[in-house]
């Protein structure tokens, strides 16, 4: 494989929950008019599936290359049916339908999907005052959890948790979740689109017949978990210099930091596993052995395992949010560990094994 930083297409949904905050706030110019809820930046799920948009692989599907070159692009040992990851900028502008996504258990079981989606979202952006409802409240039989899905009473059975711009919220598969209003948010995910949904609407405001809305949370109730309870979490520091690292979750299936350069990073070369990188701050250029790409505001490439040496060179002060599938040992525990953390710090950040 011609290793490079790879830039891809991505793929607009305009969900009735979204707004303008995506090109207004966020700054991604490309993004067509009317509502941009979701733009897909990193995505190989069925008809969402990304371009390769730049160098010798311009205009093949980002599928084709993990089928070519899965271990060169994704890292040593690794194969499966598609990219792990989808990533994405999400508007929240207003409040997101009250919904979960199967784990891998029930995905095989009852979808039959590889997998099912565990996700994260990381708070580009909160008014003051924004929240999430996410997890179920301890005592509520089904039917207490039916007749609060009726009513609409959300509150009644899910905690309710206030939300700050750098915090990060993990959620695994099965546990029930919602957040906005006035939110932008990046979203690491596995790459799955399954979901079941308590509201008396679709993700366009249509309005559901009563059977349908019954039949949703039935489903839905058959699917949740309540063994986990997510936080806001403002994550852990790793590197506090002149160029900042926070490692903000981590779990089996993605790990994300948020790193805020000042100066070139050094990125050593890492060829067990890919990573991503979204641009949430200035531009940067990113220098590998085959040349320099530039990575503007708003935008995203995958770097391959396989691309070696990096330096990444900010023009002034830029911030990323940086993902990969991590090996929780070696890249997320001793690390951390190292660098003085508990483990009950260090479990804060999702499912971590310990």
């Amino acid at each position: 494989m011609n290793t490079y930083p790879i830039k891809l297409t991505y793929h607009v949904r305009s969900y009735s929950f979204g707004e303008r905050l995506i090109p207004e706030m966020l700054g991604k110019q490309s993004a067509p008019d009317g509502v941009v809820a979701e733009t897909w930046e990193v995505s190989d799920y069925r008809d969402a599936r990304a371009t390769v948009t730049n160098g010798e692989y311009a205009g093949r599907s980002l599928h084709d290359l993990v089928e070519e070159f899965p271990e060169e692009l994704v890292g040593q040992g690794w194969s499966g049916p598609h990219f792990p990851l989808l990533e994405k900028f999400l508007d929240a502008s207003h409040m997101l339908p009250v919904h979960l996504h199967p784990d891998d258990e029930t995905a095989r079981a009852k979808h039959g999907e590889p997998h099912g989606k565990s996700e994260a979202w990381h708070i580009l952006w909160a008014a003051e005052g924004a929240t999430i409802l996410a997890g179920i409240k301890e005592g509520f039989s089904r039917d207490d959890l039916f007749e609060a899905f009726k009513a609409e009473d959300y509150d009644a059975v899910m905690p309710r948790r206030e939300i700050r711009t750098g915090d990060t919220v993990y959620v695994p598969g099965g546990v029930l979740h919602t957040f906005g209003p006035d939110t932008l948010i990046f979203e690491v995910q596995q790459t799955s689109d399954l979901g079941q949904f308590v509201m008396p609407t679709d993700l366009y405001n249509n309005r559901l017949s009563d059977e349908e809305w019954d039949a949703n949370i039935n489903a839905t109730l058959d699917e949740l978990k309540t063994d986990f309870m997510p936080h806001p979490n403002p994550g852990l520091v790793v590197e506090d210099g002149t160029n900042r690292r926070v490692l903000c979750c981590a779990g089996p299936y993605f790990a994300l930091e948020r790193w805020t350069l000042t100066v070139p990073h050094e990125e050593p070369s890492r060829p067990r596993r890919c990573m991503t990188l979204s641009n949430v701050g200035g531009p940067v250029e990113i220098e590998h052995e085959g040349g320099v790409e530039r990575l503007d505001r708003a935008e995203s490439c995958v770097l391959p395992a396989a691309i070696g040496e990096l330096r990444i060179v900010p023009d002034d002060e830029t911030s990323l949010v940086v993902c990969y599938v991590p090996d929780l040992g070696r890249d997320v525990i001793s690390p951390l560990r190292e660098t003085g953390y508990s483990d009950e710090e260090i479990r804060s950040l999702g499912e971590v094994g310990i």
